[in-house]
């Protein structure tokens, strides 16, 4: 599955020296590059502030930082310079812009060299934060540290240039430590690794992407670790259906799910599968919910277990092209039973969720029965459960991969950019969804996608990296209409079609 490959620090470094040595270009060009690409969208912002205030250390963030403030005063806006010079080292490229901002009639650089010389910057501004980028290898100190805590406390639009000042893209950051706060972070060419974790949350707002040029050969033969979701990606991956199909063509889903006081799982997860396009579906449930779920969704066949209150029976599961189990479903013993024996049967990839993982995490020695290339999707405290308590986002994501590859699963762990890891590896980060999302039963909705993509024939990682694109997208179309706020899972099931048809469009 082809997306968008998201770079380390040394990778990224070996970008540019590849553009650099085979377009050919030199570094200050590429300089350039980044900052017409992060002035152009600056340009293309409806706000109008009273001034600009940029704020540059003395590597190229700075350098970037210098080339961003000549190309805006060239177009006639306010512009404010400040350059900290911390630790007396400049990069050529630096000097280089340094130079011609110097050059222009009437204008000055300031030079903080004290916490007399930081600014009070106008409520009716943006500040661009140009002190460091990705080459900085421990927390900030000293006047720094003194101006990003000045920046912070402004009442002005912050943007930073490719990565907060203070952040680490690829490895953790003490959060009680000096970081640029922005609104917005402007990233070169691709997303940073810290930007998908929750720790980060605070130092990188929004991000936008900017391409830069890199070469694309390099950006094409390079191997990655993590990966970023896009539209593009999802749209190559989508299965199209022929003029002569039928139901049979698009598989039978099973799913088992629900108990006493819990039917409305099985349902929102029926309803899912359905409106992802599986060609049937069954559903076992106990006593109780023959009738809700027969009710609730006529399309569904429904398998009522002779227990009315929880699901107790095994079933031959044979004939069935995707399983999915665990929305609702309960830890009884009976259950357990049921899980087991399938766990132990099944010779297909399966969707496990909610209270299935539940029952693994009371029940390790179940981890090896379960079929080499199912999808778990637990929230963060059923993952913690699972994999054991981590101590901040990388460690996690860590701990995520060595589960994935040591049980050869995917895990999908939702969150603002859910995160699927694979059995050899690798991550890819969702970029649909809001926080509108955080509501019981949105979880029931992404088994019933998932598995009625699995139905249809799609890899365990097409099924799960479309599932999450897609439930996102369709929550994010339900929430232009209802509002965070008052989003509830039936809002995603019923958005699925727009979500699709945006997708299927040319």
């Amino acid at each position: 599955m082809k997306a968008t490959k998201v770079f380390s620090v040394e990778q990224t470094r070996q970008a540019d020296r590849f553009t650099i040595e085979h377009e050919p270009v030199d570094s200050l060009a590429l300089m350039e590059r980044a900052a017409v690409a992060c002035a152009g969208w600056i340009k293309n912002r409806p706000y109008k502030p009273f001034a600009f205030y940029v704020f540059c250390g003395t590597g190229n963030n700075g350098g970037d930082g210098l080339a961003i403030a000549r190309l805006l005063l060239n177009d006639g806006y306010s512009v404010c310079t400040y350059v900290i010079q911390s630790s007396g080292k400049c990069s050529k490229d630096f000097l280089t812009n340094e130079e011609a901002l110097k050059k222009r009639p009437q204008y000055e650089i300031t030079y903080i060299e004290s916490e007399e010389h930081i600014p009070l910057v106008p409520e009716n501004s943006v500040i661009i934060d140009a002190l460091f980028g990705t080459g900085l290898s421990k927390p900030i100190e000293g006047l720094t540290a003194r101006v990003i805590e000045s920046i912070n406390a402004c009442k002005a639009v912050i943007l930073s240039v490719d990565l907060a000042s203070g952040l680490f893209a690829d490895q953790h950051s003490n959060p009680e430590s000096a970081i640029v706060r922005p609104d917005f972070t402007l990233c070169f060419q691709f997303p940073k690794p810290s930007f998908f974790f929750p720790d980060n949350e605070l130092f990188v707002g929004e991000f936008i992407v900017l391409d830069i040029g890199l070469h694309p050969q390099f950006l094409e033969s390079e191997p990655a670790r993590y990966y970023y979701l896009t539209e593009e990606t999802v749209k190559c991956t989508l299965k199209h259906r022929r003029k002569f199909s039928h139901k049979g063509n698009f598989g039978h889903s099973l799913i088992l799910a629900g108990s006493e006081g819990k039917i409305g799982a099985a349902i929102l997860a029926a309803r899912a599968c359905l409106r992802t396009g599986t060609g049937l579906l069954t559903m076992q449930v106990p006593g109780c919910g023959f009738l809700p779920v027969q009710t609730a969704v006529p399309e569904s066949m429904v398998m009522a277990d002779q227990n009315t209150q929880f699901i107790s029976e095994i079933i031959p599961t044979d004939n069935y092209r995707a399983i999915g189990i665990g929305p609702g479903i309960g830890t009884g013993e009976g259950t357990v039973l049921v899980f087991e024996s399938l766990l132990k049967n099944s010779v297909r990839p399966m969707v496990l969720d909610a209270d299935a993982l539940n029952i693994l995490s009371s029940r390790p020695d179940l981890l090896g029965s379960i079929p080499k290339h199912s999808i778990l999707t637990p929230h963060l405290k059923e993952f913690e459960r699972l994999a054991g308590i981590a101590e901040n986002d990388f460690h996690r994501n860590l701990l995520q991969v060595e589960f994935s590859q040591l049980h050869q699963v995917y895990v999908v762990l939702k969150g603002a950019h859910t995160c699927i890891s694979t059995p050899d590896g690798h991550c890819y980060f969702n970029s649909t969804g809001n926080p509108g999302m955080a509501k019981g039963g949105s979880g029931d909705v992404l088994t019933g996608i998932i598995t009625g993509l699995l139905a249809q024939s799609y890899h365990p990682l097409e099924a799960a990296n479309v599932g999450v694109f897609i439930h996102g997208l369709a929550a994010d179309f339900a929430t232009s209409v209802k509002g965070q706020q008052s989003l509830i899972a039936s809002d995603i099931i019923d958005h699925l079609p727009d979500a699709f048809m945006r997708l299927c469009r040319p």
